[in-house]
């Protein structure tokens, strides 16, 4: 009895808690009133342990994690640290933004703006107005067209330009992307009659011409860019696509996926294929995303020839499927890095790739300087995001070896800012292609903490 009655004197008091330095970490995020109920209810499960006989309490018990589990769930929508080396992380937001995207975000969010209203006369404007100016002087489109994805945008050409009508594809281009998309499901919900051709490895141009009929609507490119054939495979060349739609009156779509506007190739990375080049190959609507390897917020962008274009906005389901005002915001500022010809410097996603191995070696070993249990090797970064696959890209990576290596993530993940790493033979690796210069210092700080509670 009087072990127990010493065990449960020996229970720190709620204030103690409160102002252990741990804790104060809790209250800035939580809040003083939150925090304290939740310590409270660490003491109350501490002492039913005790009296229980079911808790040995350690003589320096991690109190931070048994207060941090009687908290409420933070909201779970919240910034993490990518050190995985996947630059667009889908499940971690896709591209991230310039700092200008952002703030003309925050600006047209937090205030009234011109989304649909004309200066000029005092009227109603059109919301597409904004972006289509600069989309049409990137890519050399005659129009352009935004949407809230690129799922969208597929379903709307569909919609609009095939219902009712045949759409020629190669059955190598009939892909299912994330979320159980699948190509052939679209065509049947959007109402367009699938025709295929060629075989998964081989399709020609003479596979399409000949299968051109009356009823045929379009020619349909849709571009491979979560997978990649190899070996014996053959596709036909996208200007012929487009020569062959001309000829036989019908439309030449281009579904390019990433919207990539800059030459993947610079950075030692397979090509993909660009926007500019589809447009040039006469193709009468390209499709992308804004998200991926354009490196703006999330939108679906359709660029084309005036009349395919037309056609589109003045579909019931434009209305449906148009993007908010923030998107077209984000989606402006991020362009103009395109028009100013700084994309590399200002668009994270191209910064990101164009990072020098010298720099990146030189801060993992900036970083394993401050841990015993650090080093640093070479490895490989991803693009990500369904966007070149199989490409990857020499980087230095921090490397841990610390026990339980899994249950040592699981810690970085429930830090103030989450730390999302991975983990290779049985070591943790960070990646500072990733990291954000303004992050490294939380970054380093949660290290810190994960290792010295780590055991």
């Amino acid at each position: 009895m009087t072990n127990l009655h010493d065990r449960l004197r020996a229970l720190p008091s709620v204030q103690a808690l409160l102002e252990h330095t741990d804790t104060t970490s809790l209250i800035d995020t939580h809040g003083y009133d939150v925090t304290r109920e939740a310590v409270r209810n660490a003491l109350d499960a501490a002492r039913e342990g005790i009296l229980a006989g079911s808790l040995e309490l350690h003589p320096t018990p991690n109190w931070t994690d048994r207060i941090r589990h009687h908290l409420p769930q933070l909201p779970t929508l919240r910034p993490v640290i990518n050190a995985t080396g996947v630059i667009i992380h889908t499940n971690l937001g896709r591209a991230p933004l310039s700092s200008e995207a952002t703030l003309a975000m925050q600006a047209v969010a937090g205030q009234y703006s011109t989304l649909e209203f004309d200066l000029d006369d005092g009227k109603r404007g059109s919301r597409n107005l904004h972006p289509e100016t600069v989309l049409t002087y990137i890519t050399g489109a005659e129009a352009a067209l935004v949407v809230n994805n690129a799922a969208s945008a597929l379903v709307l050409v569909l919609a609009a330009l095939a219902v009712n009508h045949e759409v020629i594809v190669s059955r190598g281009q009939l892909v299912e992307i994330g979320g159980g998309f699948r190509i052939p499901n679209i065509m049947t919900q959007g109402g367009a009659t699938l025709v295929e051709v060629g075989t998964t490895n081989k399709t020609r141009l003479s596979d399409y011409a000949s299968a051109i009929t009356e009823n045929t609507a379009m020619l349909m490119r849709i571009h491979a860019s979560n997978f990649k054939q190899l070996g014996f495979t053959e596709t036909a060349e996208i200007a012929e696509l487009g020569r062959i739609a001309a000829e036989h009156r019908v439309l030449f779509v281009d579904d390019v996926g990433s919207g990539a506007l800059l030459d993947t190739a610079q950075f030692g990375l397979d090509p993909e294929p660009t926007v500019q080049a589809s447009i040039h190959a006469g193709a009468d609507a390209v499709l992308f995303s804004g998200d991926k390897l354009l490196g703006g917020p999330q939108a679906g962008i359709i660029v084309g020839k005036w009349d395919t274009i037309d056609r589109l906005k003045k579909h019931p389901l434009a209305r449906a499927l148009r993007a908010d005002k923030t998107t077209h915001a984000g989606l402006l500022a991020t362009l103009e890095h395109y028009r100013r010809g700084e994309a590399l410097e200002k668009v994270p996603v191209w910064w990101m790739m164009s990072r020098s191995l010298c720099d990146l070696g030189r801060i993992a070993k900036r970083w394993s300087k401050q841990f015993a249990a650090a080093d640093i090797q070479k490895g490989e970064s991803t693009v990500g995001g369904g966007s070149l696959p199989g490409s990857t890209l020499p980087t230095v990576l921090l490397s841990l070896e610390v026990p339980r290596p899994d249950a040592f993530l699981a810690r970085l993940r429930q830090a103030h800012i989450p730390v999302i790493a991975r983990i290779s033979d049985d070591r943790v690796l960070l990646d500072p292609r990733t990291v954000f210069p303004e992050q490294e210092d939380e970054l380093l700080t949660v290290l810190e903490s994960a290792l010295k509670h780590h055991s």
